[in-house]
């Protein structure tokens, strides 16, 4: 036991004796290494050494390396992550030159962690947002079209989940529910597939709900917007 507890012992002061001769890798040499790994796309290990840099609070680097470790985990497809960092760049360095970029990614972020139009949209949502942001902060910026067009693609996501949430009330024979959603596309003003359905789906539902004035108006619509279309020739025989 005694023996146990001397090597032991042996092994603690080994360490603490290592541990007090480590030599601390300056800033500039870190910071080095970590744009090599960041430039031949090993980003896991430029990370690392970000990190380790962005906590230094006193270095003029820091700034910089907070940005990279961002850019790191977003070439990772780490978008969580990478926002989280963006959003702390912007926090920590608000008049910084770099803070525009991190205003879009923090957007293209959330972009990409949305989920397809049949799941929850919280994030799409809070994308058209921080585009929005983006756009009134940086009127002048190259990417303003852009962020439009990512502002487009996710509006058309959230009408997307309208007609889905419509149809599956449809299939559940929730009727009041279908149409209330099938509506709100129709609202939009729209000519597309998702217009064309609702339209059908709406005139389909109030003559189930035998509300021919409200069917008739729908089914005029569909054939003026969308003539020869299937729906069209499906719903034809219902209103001759």
């Amino acid at each position: 036991m005694r023996r146990y507890l001397s090597f032991l012992l042996l092994i603690i002061l080994v360490f603490g004796a290592c541990s007090k001769n480590k030599v601390e890798i300056p800033t500039d040499q870190k910071l080095a290494k970590a744009d090599e790994y960041y430039a031949n796309r090993k980003y896991s290990k430029a990370a690392v050494l970000y990190d380790e840099i962005s906590f230094e609070r006193k270095s003029a680097a820091t700034a910089y390396a907070t940005m990279r470790l961002a850019d790191s985990y977003f070439a990772m497809n780490k978008f969580t992550d990478a926002r989280l960092k963006y959003q702390q760049f912007i926090d920590g360095f608000p008049d910084h030159t770099n803070a525009v970029d991190a205003y879009f990614r923090t957007a293209l972020c959330y972009f990409e962690e949305s989920l397809k139009s049949d799941r929850d949209q919280t994030e799409t949502v809070s994308a058209i947002e921080a585009f929005g942001v983006f756009l009134e902060r940086f009127p002048k910026d190259s990417r303003y079209e852009r962020a439009l067009e990512y502002i487009r693609r996710a509006q058309y996501k959230i009408i997307e989940k309208k007609y889905q949430n419509g149809y599956i009330y449809y299939k559940m024979k929730d009727y009041s529910a279908a149409l209330m959603y099938f509506d709100e596309v129709i609202a939009l003003g729209n000519t597309d597939a998702l217009d064309r359905k609702s339209l059908y789906y709406s005139a389909l539902l109030h003559l189930r709900q035998k509300d021919k004035e409200a069917a008739n108006a729908s089914y005029t619509r569909l054939k003026s917007r969308y003539p020869g279309s299937q729906e069209v020739q499906k719903l034809d025989k219902k209103f001759d």
